[in-house]
């Protein structure tokens, strides 16, 4: 593929602007500076740099075991002190504040108001409808929902959903830049809350719960249950398809009626959140602070693992061009393409 060709097969921003500094906007962070896009962060925060920095550290050490296709020279990170500076220049507003309306409300108007027209806004809200982001902007046409997933820099999936004046073409200038960062945008066909995701993860969190409250498990044996079992096909298949599967039935239609007529009534108890008792929260603290001390394990080391566990996944999806795995294959192909066709570097790395 010609220089050009390729160049024109990645969508890479200019430059994005981020509005908070926390896991998730740290993580946006180290996705778009490893891939060499210069990043405008303001935070109200303190430490905001110092909180960049380390998630960088910790991206760079995953990207290092991830791939070894070269990457882009860096993108820079400039701390800036307001919105406007945040969004000057940038083809790509990420905003990261906390998850309440009366703060993102606010801050996406005045993002709107200081953005050029063209700028696409995206917030990575977990839960709120883009239509109410919206409210207060006065070119809502460009404000959508890119609600990605921890750690940011390594998980691919990111899920867009448009509000209800949200222009159609921005959903594929989102899609267009989130693939050249190497990620697997997900257009959610309608607004709910939560999305997709983390609506199906809720469930599983809230069953857990229940089982901790119930004393039916500890939460030890609650997650020994899930990655020493179906955890392991969820990468693969999904859950629908993983039961389906599984069944060995000749169909989905047969695998359902014979579901129903053994799953019964009292498999879960999904209608229902356990009440957040002072005695609950003591529970799931001392189990949890018993398992990090029997494992003599910092928080930073349990980063790290995941970070470990989550790229030996992806390599091995890779290496079966399996979900996820064909989205990092496509990432990397991207970035082979980046690199100029007279270095031995890239010329290596396809020998490879």
């Amino acid at each position: 593929m010609s220089e050009s060709s390729a160049s024109n097969s990645v969508r890479l921003p200019r430059a994005v602007g981020l509005l908070g500094s926390g896991v998730i906007g740290a993580g946006w962070a180290a996705r778009f500076i490893l891939n060499g896009v210069d990043v405008r962060l303001y935070s109200r925060s303190s430490g905001a740099a110092e909180r960049v920095q380390k998630k960088l550290a910790n991206a760079r050490r995953a990207f290092k075991r991830l791939t070894e296709m070269p990457l882009p020279v860096e993108g820079s990170l400039s701390i800036v002190n307001s919105v406007a500076d945040t969004v000057h220049g940038v083809d790509l507003v990420q905003e990261n504040v906390p998850e309440r309306v009366e703060i993102k409300q606010p801050l996406l108007a005045e993002v709107c108001q200081a953005a050029a027209p063209e700028t696409l806004i995206c917030s990575s809200t977990s839960s709120i409808l883009p239509s109410l982001l919206q409210a207060k902007m006065r070119r809502p046409e460009r404000l959508l929902v890119a609600h990605p997933f921890q750690p940011v820099y390594l998980v691919p999936l990111v899920e867009l959903c448009a509000g209800q004046r949200t222009a159609p073409e921005m959903l594929q200038r989102a899609a267009e830049i989130y693939r050249a960062i190497g990620m697997h945008p997900l257009v959610v066909r309608k607004e709910i809350e939560g999305f997709i995701a983390n609506r199906i993860q809720t469930a599983a969190w809230r069953e857990a719960l229940w089982l901790v409250q119930d004393n039916v498990a500890t939460v030890q044996e609650i997650d020994d249950a899930v990655r020493y079992s179906f955890g392991l096909r969820r990468p693969v298949l999904g859950p629908i398809m993983t039961y389906f599967v599984g069944s060995g039935e000749a169909s989905i239609r047969a695998f359902l009626s014979k579901w129903l007529r053994w799953s019964g009534n009292n498999m879960s108890k999904l209608t229902d959140v356990p009440e957040y008792t002072d005695a609950f929260l003591d529970k799931l603290t001392e189990q949890s602070d018993a398992l990090a001390l029997a494992e003599s394990m910092m928080m930073s080391e349990y980063q790290e693992m995941l970070d470990d566990g989550i790229v030996g996944v992806l390599g091995g999806l890779r290496a079966e061009k399996i979900g996820a795995g064909e989205t990092l294959a496509r990432w990397e192909q991207s970035l082979r393409n980046r690199v100029p066709v007279s270095s031995s570097t890239a010329a290596n790395s396809k020998e490879a």
